[in-house]
């Protein structure tokens, strides 16, 4: 299969998707310009995938490449549904054609140019790859979920569980679409890689784009009706430059790190400010990776660096629903009600109860619409699936969003009081939490959170050792970010955040002056403009981007979650925090740039812009380099094509083991497309040892559960050492034990059906025994050395 004829198919099973998505697409984005077209793909995605999810979870149906095309025909048909609504019919001619064409060919080309760029170097080894591979490789196998832990097999003895025990939703979203496109996963792999880089390009393209646009439609005082724009207006260049440029900012843009280009550079482990070094421009020493490593014993990486190195982790693959979910709180937050509240209270009529009735009365009383709601749990529980962290975060930021929401009819309402609007709040995030808990519960009630509690940095003495609910004040656990070091990670987002907020306090302190007649009590408009200033709908939805992501960045330099690492106990939480506050800060910079435009075109003063520009396009062009010297040095310079198929490094490196596995792939495989006969994984045995290097392989490229493979990473998973301890000198056996007795025994309490000899076997098992694995299991495949045994069924 060649690598076009890939990359095209692909494209087409998104597509398609996107367009059996596009009437609920447009019914949830009727205030956008562009009605939200490009995020059809993604809901596209979404909808029938957590479908197939659902139902595999409960049993109800396996997950096989005919349900689930059963399930995107049933997805079909209720989108006729939609297709024969008036209102459907007149958003798809409003449809802004030319834009739309855009943003197709933007998605198509940034789709294409990864995959390219993949095509350099598209190996599947390295860093968290065989990991994240493994897991899809187990989930294609399997037909239900939760899917098995390819490295921790089942054991009478261990009741800690053999599913994977971490976030996986975001593997099975590429195992559903390498099911449904028939494309190896090997190349697919590379494909899903390639598409979360186009999603990240094009979804922030489209939210730079609305924001921009709302907030210029709201300054020229263009009226909405029924929440449709009225007469559109055009679209105009600047809006597709704000938009390009956050789409910029959020999927190629680094840190001022790169400022390490004009000097004679650092020692890898002791960063020196830049300031103190020779200057001189030598970019042949730039080592991209440090801007991801900058603060000694942390992380803090950010999408560009991600898409580079290419592990299919859950902070990646989560970044379209995470746009997604920020365009439907922008969508929420600039919004206008279409009623006034208090005619409805003047003139209650009775009513019988109904669902229906309920669900219009709730919108009518909170101004948030219950299938709003349920739609942005289910969206939330997803990105807690996919990346848990994500699943808290957004959930707070929902919250503020709808709090926003109410704050603005607050100040439009005299009758209220400030309980009345905590009340609608909290009534709106109750119904969120509560759809947020049921849509996700089938994976929670297996999967075990394996952080063991809340650190604090810099505890007291008199509190070292103890702990206080999930606090922990743990001893010497002290570490501390330089604030010259945050200037140089964060310094050219909090530019463009000092200049918002020059430009919003002045706002501030001008509306407190007393007004005269019947304005509200001073306590009333001082905190209407504490809580919400005057300004756009869309000022306030940055603003909530700009007070989260600010609380993220401040999180780790107090608390940390507790894990498994000894010195870099908060590295996980400053890069689970960070990745989400670069994504913020990013869409926020874009915004912020064309908001300060609007104000000088507004007031004529452009003296204070002109100067806010200048430093802009300096810092810019620092973030803006950053991934010519990642891409040149991960990817050689872009010099050698080598194809899409990860699997081709297996077959350079080890060719005899590489056949072995091609030889698994096929002959050990569900017989029925249905999945009804495939109902389980059978185990074999390898050879196991440490993170990141090459033990594990056979388990990752072929998705059948080992006894152990990484047992550090099953550590991470498990929150304890000991079942994977346990089990290595038991591996070491079966291989280099004489005694046949204890061999059987080992190979009945884990039920090992296959024994794997190749090239790490041979190196790890000096004393390899293969004259016993000859006696207890027939060879059923052999190439040079590389051997396959299947266990006597007589054993």
């Amino acid at each position: 299969m060649s690598d076009i004829f890939s990359v095209f198919t692909w494209w087409f099973v998104i597509s398609i998707l996107g367009w059996i998505s596009l009437p609920v697409t447009l019914s949830l984005f009727g205030n956008f310009r562009d009605k939200g077209f490009i995020f059809s793909k993604i809901i596209g995605i979404l909808l029938p995938a957590y479908t197939v999810w659902l139902l595999g979870s409960l049993q109800l149906l396996p997950f096989a490449r005919i349900p689930l095309i059963l399930t995107i025909l049933a997805w079909f048909l209720v989108s006729l549904w939609f297709f024969k609504k008036p209102e459907f019919l007149v958003s798809l001619r409003r449809l802004p054609k030319k834009l739309i064409i855009a943003e197709e060919l933007f998605f198509l080309l940034t789709l294409g140019f990864w995959s390219y760029v993949r095509a350099h170097e598209p190996s599947i080894h390295g860093l968290e790859k065989f990991m994240d591979f493994g897991f899809v490789s187990s989930i294609l196998r399997g037909t239900s979920f939760p899917p098995a832990d390819m490295w921790l097999t089942k054991s009478p003895d261990y009741p800690g569980g053999y599913f994977i025990n971490y976030y996986y939703f975001g593997h099975y979203i590429m195992a559903f679409l390498t099911k449904l496109s028939g494309i190896p996963a090997s190349i697919t792999y590379n494909l899903m890689m390639a598409t979360v880089f186009a999603f990240t390009f094009t979804l922030s393209f489209s939210l730079g784009f609305n924001l921009a646009f709302i907030a210029a439609t709201v300054q020229k005082g263009i009226k909405k009706v029924k929440g449709k724009i009225d007469d559109l207006p055009p679209i105009r260049f600047r809006y597709i430059v704000i938009g390009l440029l956050t789409a910029f900012l959020v999927s190629f843009g680094g840190n001022l790190h790169t400022l390490y280009v004009l000097t004679s550079g650092y020692p890898n482990e002791n960063p020196e400010p830049f300031w103190k070094l020779s200057f001189g421009y030598e970019p042949d020493k730039y080592w991209y990776p440090n801007a991801t490593r900058f603060i000694p014993f942390t992380i803090h990486e950010f999408p560009i660096y991600s898409f580079v190195v290419a592990d299919l982790h859950g902070h990646v693959s989560d970044i379209p629903m995470v746009l997604l979910i920020l365009a439907l709180l922008a969508l929420l937050a600039t919004k206008k009600r279409e009623t006034d509240e208090n005619e409805k209270l003047k003139s209650p009529a009775p009513k019988q109860f109904s669902l229906s009735q309920f669900a219009k009365d709730f919108e009518d009383h909170t101004g948030v619409a219950l299938p709003t709601l349920l739609f942005l749990g289910i969206l939330l529980a997803i990105m807690y699936m996919t990346n848990a962290w994500d699943g808290f975060i957004y959930l707070v930021i929902a919250g503020l969003t709808i709090f926003l929401k109410n704050m603005q009819s607050f100040g439009k309402n005299p009758s209220w009081t400030f309980f009345q609007l905590l009340y609608k709040t909290f009534s709106s995030c109750l119904f969120l939490f509560f759809f947020f808990l049921l849509a996700s519960l089938p994976f929670s009630l297996n999967f075990k959170p394996f952080a063991s509690g809340i650190g604090v940095l810099c505890a007291p003495k008199s509190l070292e050792g103890k702990t206080l609910g999930p606090l922990l004040f743990e001893e010497g656990k002290c570490q501390k970010s330089p604030l010259w070091m945050m200037a140089v990670l964060w310094g050219f987002f909090y530019y463009n955040v000092l200049a918002f907020f020059l430009f919003t306090l002045k706002k501030f302190f001008k509306q407190l002056v007393p007004s005269k007649g019947n304005a509200p009590p001073f306590w009333k408009k001082f905190l209407l403009k504490i809580l919400y200033i005057d300004l756009f709908p869309s000022d306030g939805f940055i603003l909530i981007l700009l007070f989260v992501s600010s609380l993220l960045l401040i999180f780790p330099e107090y608390f940390y979650l507790k894990d498994i690492y000894p010195a870099h106990y908060r590295a996980n939480t400053m890069f689970k925090l960070g990745y989400q506050a670069f994504m913020m800060l990013g869409i926020s910079s874009a915004y912020i740039v064309f908001r300060l435009k609007l104000h000088a075109k507004e007031t004529g003063k452009y003296a204070f812009y002109f100067l806010y520009t200048s430093g802009f396009i300096f810092l810019f062009t620092l973030v803006a380099i950053y991934p010519l010297f990642a891409i040149n040095s991960y990817y050689g310079g872009l010099r050698t094509y080598r194809g899409l198929d990860g699997f081709q490094w297996f077959s350079d490196q080890y060719p005899d083991d590489a056949l072995a596995v091609e030889w698994i792939n096929k002959n050990i495989q569900c017989s029925d497309v249905t999945g009804r006969e495939c109902t389980n994984q059978p185990v074999i045995a390898e050879a196991n040892g440490d993170s990141y290097t090459d033990y594990g392989r056979v388990s990752a490229y072929t998705g059948l559960p080992t006894i152990i493979g990484w047992p550090v990473h099953e550590w991470l998973w498990r929150g304890s050492y000991d079942e994977a301890g346990r089990r290595i000198p038991e591996v070491a056996q079966l291989y280099e034990l004489e005694d046949r007795e204890i061999t059987r025994n080992i190979i009945k309490k884990y039920k090992v059906e296959y024994i794997f000899v190749g090239t790490l076997e041979r190196q790890k098992y000096k004393n390899l025994n293969e004259e016993k694995l000859e006696e207890i299991g027939d060879v059923v495949f052999e190439s040079g050395t590389t051997k396959i045994y299947k266990v006597n069924t007589l054993l």
